[in-house]
């Protein structure tokens, strides 16, 4: 399997595993070893002591999006239209202040803890750097000072293009809770914790076979576990189940990374650590590193038909191209310097680019959180909460917040789902490289972007 920079960074660490061997009971089962997973058994635990939880995980703790992303921490705010639609206003703005307040606490988690996950709250920077990208952030920022919040701040030209690092950027606006991390550093620290507060947790443990009855019985090549719940967390590798399949649509994102370039980033300006991206559905998202490095992502959105996840959503040369071509766009600047790491991942994208709890159909003890669609590096400590209490059978705000039992828009079947998402993922990328080049795109391609989900941030047209 093809690594990312962060998981090569911490290679000694994912040698320190156990697999599955013999049977095993629990009260909790969880299938997933990234954020979600490990959040949830660590709020499981502090929730209830005397739960037994049981991780399995297919490859190690992070293989899949947890230690693979941008490690942008971010809020729900630019998805707050979104969230008001959902579940009303009250409802909305608990979840968004929530998640704000969620990106300081995951810091202090890491300082308590001592995990150096290379926490740095600088900002993010939702910029332009197309005439077509020009005030996507309008109705949202409209929005938020409608509902009495000051979220998002205007940055002014000749400050954006110097704090970006690049003139490329023609304007945008600052959220200043959000922050970056080393997402690897975060994953592994996680599951340091969750083993020390009692969590069994075996990586190298594919579950090959899942029987649902109670209690439920979760087999692997080795051994079985016994579970008397079970909470599925394995993002796009959920779309195997068939009650989710019309869920979620896993779809790539890449990433270059530059060789480390600490004394270029101080003479272009890109000094305060601020993530930042453009406001393309095929979203441009960049960040520096603490050894002065760019890793700069671009959701390129393959997809495979019935959602198989195989080697090219790890490592594929083609979107590693177009990746590092919109890297050099954006910065001509550093044309010379070398991109020394490409990697890809599975986004197991929503519709609405909003996480879907619940349960299984005629399954009630066994429960879901997917369709993190890119943001789930922050919003995953919250899906934790919200999954801990549907495990305990918790009658409280997260169980009955809004992104629960939620009436959501389905992905077609086979063979439409594929077809339908080729044409249309062809035509966004023709109708972005037009606009990237100032010029109108295709009537047909705008008609058939507009079946695209929606994006990482609800943005005004």
């Amino acid at each position: 399997m093809h690594r990312s920079m962060w998981l090569k960074e911490v290679s000694d660490d994912l040698k320190q595993i156990t697999a599955l061997s013999g049977d095993v009971s629990c009260d909790v089962a969880i299938v997933g070893g990234g954020f979600v997973g490990l959040w949830t058994a660590l709020r499981i635990r502090e929730l209830d002591p005397g739960c037994s939880v049981v991780i399995l995980e297919r490859d190690v703790c992070g293989g899949g999006a947890s230690g693979r992303n941008g490690g942008f921490v971010m809020s729900w705010w630019p998805k707050i239209s979104s969230l008001v639609a959902l579940c009303g206003v009250a409802e909305a703005l608990r979840l968004a202040q929530a998640s704000q307040a969620n990106i300081a606490e995951l810091g202090a988690f890491c300082a308590e803890h001592g995990i150096d996950a290379h926490f740095r709250q600088s900002g993010w920077l939702w910029t332009a750097t197309t005439d077509a990208q020009r005030g996507a952030w309008k109705g949202v920022k409209a929005l938020c000072a409608r509902m009495g919040q000051d979220v998002f701040n205007t940055v002014a030209t000749d400050d954006l293009a110097r704090r970006s690092g690049s003139p490329k950027h023609l304007e945008g606006v600052m959220e200043a809770s959000n922050a970056t991390v080393q997402p690897a550093r975060l994953v592994r620290g996680l599951r340091r914790v969750a083993i020390q507060s009692g969590v069994k947790i075996f990586e190298n443990t594919p579950v090959i076979r899942f029987q649902r009855g109670v209690p439920a019985r979760l087999s692997a090549p080795a051994g079985c576990v016994t579970a008397r719940r079970v909470v599925l967390a394995h993002n796009a590798w959920a779309a195997e189940i068939p009650e989710l399949r019309r869920t979620i649509l896993p779809v790539t994102s890449t990433i270059v990374a530059t060789e480390p370039i600490p004394e270029r980033l101080q003479a272009i300006g890109w000094t305060g650590g601020e993530a930042i991206t453009d406001s393309q559905l095929m979203v441009d998202y960049y960040r520096t590193t603490r050894d002065g490095r760019i890793a700069f992502g671009k959701g390129t959105g393959m997809i495979s038909f019935s959602s198989k996840i195989g080697p090219r959503y790890d490592q594929d040369v083609a979107l590693n191209r177009v990746t590092e071509a919109d890297f050099r766009t954006t910065y001509p600047h550093l044309a010379d310097v070398r991109i020394e790491h490409s990697w890809s991942g599975p986004v197991d994208r929503s519709y609405d680019s909003l996480p879907v709890f619940g349960h299984l159909p005629n399954a009630p003890h066994i429960f879901y959180g997917v369709g993190w669609s890119g943001n789930g590096v922050g919003p995953s400590r919250l899906g934790g909460r919200i999954l801990a209490s549907l495990a305990l059978g918790l009658d409280d705000e997260w169980s009955r917040c809004g992104l629960v039992n939620r009436k959501i828009k389905t992905f077609p079947p086979e063979p439409a789902r594929y077809l339908g998402g080729i044409m249309v993922r062809n035509a966004v990328r023709r109708k972005e490289v037009a606009e990237a080049h100032n010029q109108t795109p295709a009537w047909l391609d705008r008609a058939l972007s507009r079946f695209a989900p929606s994006g990482l941030e609800d943005k005004s047209t």
